[in-house]
C-alpha cells in the first residue's frame, strides 16, 4: 500500500471551494497552515469546484472565475507549485469514478449522521438539498483523500468527522477487497476566529469580510469602522478589550507591547476606539500588501496560470491513474 511518496514523506491532500474571493480569515485559518505543511509533506492542493454544485447547482455560471481567482490568491500568498500539486478537481475524472465506487460501499446512515449535513440542511433551508449529491458529498470527499492515498488532512476541529468518516470507508473498502487505502488522519491546524466588521465570524455571505487583494484606503475604512466593545458609546466610557471583535485582530497582528498599551487605554478610556483600531489597521495593511503586490503580477499572467494548473493536473492524474488501477484490481472491473 503507497502511503508516501519516494521521497518518504507523507501526502498531505486538502481542498477548497471555490464560492467567491477569499479573505483574512482564509489566510490566517487556512493558506499560512498550507504554506508550512509544503515543505514538510507531499502535498496536493486542489480546487474543489465539483464540491460547489453540491449545494449552488443551480448557479455554477461563476464556479470557473471564482477558481481562477482562488488560484490567484493561493500563489499570492505564498503556495508554491514547486513545492506542491495544485490543480482543479474537475480535470482529475478519478474523483468521480472513485467516488461513485466507493458509494457502492457506504451506508446511508452514515451519511444522515453526519453533524455537517444536518447543520447545512438547517442553515440552507431555502435551498433545495434533498439531493444525492448534498447527502454524499463526503464519499466525494473521501474519494478526493483517498485516490492520493493521503495520510494526512489538515483540518479545523469541525471538520474532524469529515476525516474519520473517510478512515470508515477506507477500512471498510479494505475489509472486502484487500489492503488499499490507508486510514488517513486529521491534521488539526490552528485556525483563529477572524471576526468581521460586524463582530461575526469572518464571511464572504456576512459581507464583513477584508479581502485578500483590498486596497489600504477600504481597509482602512473598513476596519475603521468594526465594531468594538458595546459599552464604550462614548469616548470617556471606559471598555474591556475581551468583548471587543476588533481586539481580537490586535492580538493576531500586534506588538506585546502594543496588546499592552491598547488594553490599558481602554480599561482606562486613555484611548478612544479609532485611535486604538488604528494600532491595529496598519498591521493589517503592511500585512496584506506584498500579497496584493504579487497577485497583481500574477494577474497580468494568465498564462503562467494555466500552466500552473495544466501541470499540477499532469502531476495528479499520473498518481490517480496509478490508484485507479490498483482499485479496479481489486473490485474486479477492468476496462
Amino acid at each position: 500500500m503507497r502511503t508516501t511518496t519516494a521521497g518518504g514523506r507523507d501526502i498531505v491532500v486538502s481542498g477548497m471551494r471555490p464560492t467567491g474571493r477569499l479573505h483574512l480569515g482564509h489566510l490566517l485559518g487556512t493558506l499560512q497552515s498550507w504554506v508550512r505543511l509544503q515543505g514538510q509533506f507531499r502535498c496536493y492542493f486542489f480546487v474543489a469546484d465539483w464540491h460547489v454544485l453540491t449545494t449552488d447547482y443551480e448557479r455554477p455560471e461563476h464556479v470557473s472565475e471564482f477558481a481562477r481567482e482562488m488560484v490567484l490568491d493561493w500563489l499570492a500568498a505564498g503556495i508554491d507549485p514547486e513545492r506542491c500539486v495544485i490543480f482543479r478537481q474537475s480535470s482529475v475524472l478519478e474523483h468521480a469514478e472513485l467516488a461513485l465506487l466507493l458509494g457502492m460501499l457506504t451506508p446511508v446512515s452514515w451519511l444522515e449522521r453526519n453533524p455537517t449535513y444536518k447543520e447545512q440542511r438547517a442553515q440552507l433551508s431555502g435551498k433545495d438539498l434533498s439531493t444525492i449529491g448534498f447527502l454524499g458529498y463526503p464519499v466525494l470527499q473521501a474519494a478526493d483523500i483517498l485516490l492520493y492515498k493521503g495520510a494526512r488532512v489538515p483540518v479545523g476541529q469541525d471538520q474532524v468527522p469529515h476525516v474519520e468518516l473517510t478512515r470508515d470507508i477506507a477500512r471498510r473498502f479494505n475489509n472486502y477487497y484487500g489492503s488499499v487505502f490507508p486510514e488517513p488522519e486529521a491534521l488539526l491546524s490552528p485556525s483563529p476566529r477572524v471576526p468581521g466588521t460586524d463582530g461575526r465570524k469572518m464571511s464572504k455571505s456576512y459581507d464583513n469580510a477584508i479581502l485578500l487583494d483590498e486596497d489600504p484606503a477600504s481597509i482602512e475604512k473598513r476596519l475603521g469602522r468594526m465594531v468594538t466593545d458595546p459599552r464604550r458609546a462614548r469616548r470617556t466610557d471606559p471598555g474591556d478589550p475581551k468583548d471587543c471583535p476588533a481586539f481580537r485582530l490586535h492580538q493576531i497582528y500586534c506588538t506585546s507591547e502594543e496588546i499592552e498599551a491598547v488594553t490599558e487605554g481602554c480599561r482606562t478610556a486613555g484611548i478612544g476606539c479609532l485611535d486604538c483600531k488604528k494600532v491595529m489597521i496598519k498591521h493589517v495593511v503592511a500585512a496584506l500588501a506584498p500579497l496584493r503586490e504579487k497577485r497583481a503580477e500574477l494577474a497580468a499572467e494568465p498564462e503562467r496560470i494555466r500552466e500552473i494548473l495544466r501541470a499540477g493536473t499532469e502531476r495528479a492524474q499520473s498518481m490517480a491513474r496509478e490508484t485507479m488501477q490498483e482499485v479496479r484490481e481489486a473490485v474486479g472491473i477492468q476496462p
